[in-house]
């Protein structure tokens, strides 16, 4: 038999499979802002929505199950599906809230005119990854660097840096992707509402568990990586505007309680400093004195040397009461500093609006 003829005839068609016959859309984005989720589950006996709380899903002839949701404000939203009680991602949607484990699916409802944290028709900055040899933790890491549009453009300019630190569960890429620092920065950069500036992304753990990000000795440890290897690095590698007028440090949950200790304890290396919605700071066991020992002996002398404190959470995040304890101490002793609440619980929308709130107040 010759290869002619051994060779299989051609079936194959391009189009009009059951690939793409049998595709579901979830979530789908509605104009009038409700959105419906779907599900393939057909041998599920029960199937919930979790966003916002849970609502329960109902399954059609082919089974596969539904929820619309009423309308909902222009804003980031996670969710999940609970299948006959196990809580699952959506398999209909690319977007996924990573870090060190993916647990939960993103949606976005637009605004009109574009939110704060969406892409409009401005100048963009640019994202860098880095890659550096941490010398306390003897490991190879990695973290993102944004670059305003004006650094391109500007070649002559310096600029000063934020440095931004993530929360628990995440790594050094959430602040670009999930929480879109980026994005924000060019928006208020183009309406003259921010300093163009240089945002460093870090690795915020040390080793996964929550020892080794809130922990004195594992928060210790991050701060020698950050002055001994990330700062020095940035400035050799970036046109970066010298001394600690030019240096803000702040960060979410986590990250938010690093940035306040690493910050207030190196006073000498930052003139910015903030949190949002740091669990250290609000838990009922913590005392300034055990992580910032002797920093509320000289209130006169670190109002001297703080530009900015900025304290920030969710108002109904289980933080809240002691964020609020944290500003009474400080008001008690006569520290100055910024509190801004804002709606939400323990998630991204908080967090971006804390962000846009507080880069604008930084290097003026």
């Amino acid at each position: 038999m010759s290869a002619q003829e051994a060779r299989p005839k051609n079936t194959y068609h391009s189009s009009g499979g059951a690939s793409t016959a049998n595709r579901i859309v979830s979530p789908e984005i509605h104009s009038d802002r409700t959105v419906t989720f779907r599900l393939r589950a057909p041998k599920a006996t029960e199937v919930a929505l979790q966003v916002s709380g849970a609502k329960p899903m109902t399954k059609d002839a082919e089974g596969v199950w539904s929820s619309t949701t009423p309308p909902l404000e222009p804003e980031i939203y996670t969710y999940n599906f609970v299948v006959d009680g196990v809580r699952i991602l959506d398999p209909g949607n690319a977007n996924l809230k990573n870090g060190r484990a993916i647990d939960a699916s993103l949606f976005e409802i637009p605004g009109n005119p574009p939110r704060f944290d969406e892409i409009q028709n401005v100048p963009h900055g640019a994202l860098q990854i880095r890659t550096y040899t941490s010398t306390p933790l003897r490991t190879v890491r990695h973290l993102y660097v944004y670059t305003p549009p004006q650094y391109d453009s500007d070649k002559n300019r310096r600029f000063p840096v934020l440095y931004l630190r993530h929360g628990s569960g995440d790594n050094e890429e959430n602040w670009s992707d999930t929480g879109r620092a980026g994005v924000i920065l060019d928006n208020l950069i183009a309406q003259q509402k921010a300093v163009p500036m240089i945002i460093v992304m870090p690795n915020g753990d040390t080793d996964g568990s929550w020892s080794g990000g809130s922990s004195p000795e594992g928060i210790e440890l991050l701060t020698q990586e950050l002055l001994t290897d990330i700062i020095p690095m940035i400035e050799k590698d970036y046109r970066v505007a010298p001394g600690r007028e030019n240096r803000a440090i702040t960060g979410l949950s986590m990250g938010g309680g690093q940035a306040f200790t690493m910050g207030l304890k190196h006073l000498d290396m930052f003139a910015w400093v903030g949190e949002f919605s740091s669990g250290l700071v609000s838990d009922t066991d913590f005392h300034l004195d055990k992580y910032l020992p002797g920093f509320l002996d000289d209130p006169k002398a670190i109002n001297a040397k703080l530009k900015l404190l900025y304290l920030s959470c969710g108002t109904n995040d289980p933080r809240y009461p002691g964020q609020l304890d944290l500003a009474d101490v400080l008001k008690e002793h006569g520290i100055h500093y910024v509190w801004f609440p804002t709606p939400g619980v323990h998630e991204w929308k908080v967090w971006r609006h804390a962000l846009a709130d507080f880069t604008p107040r930084l290097f003026k």
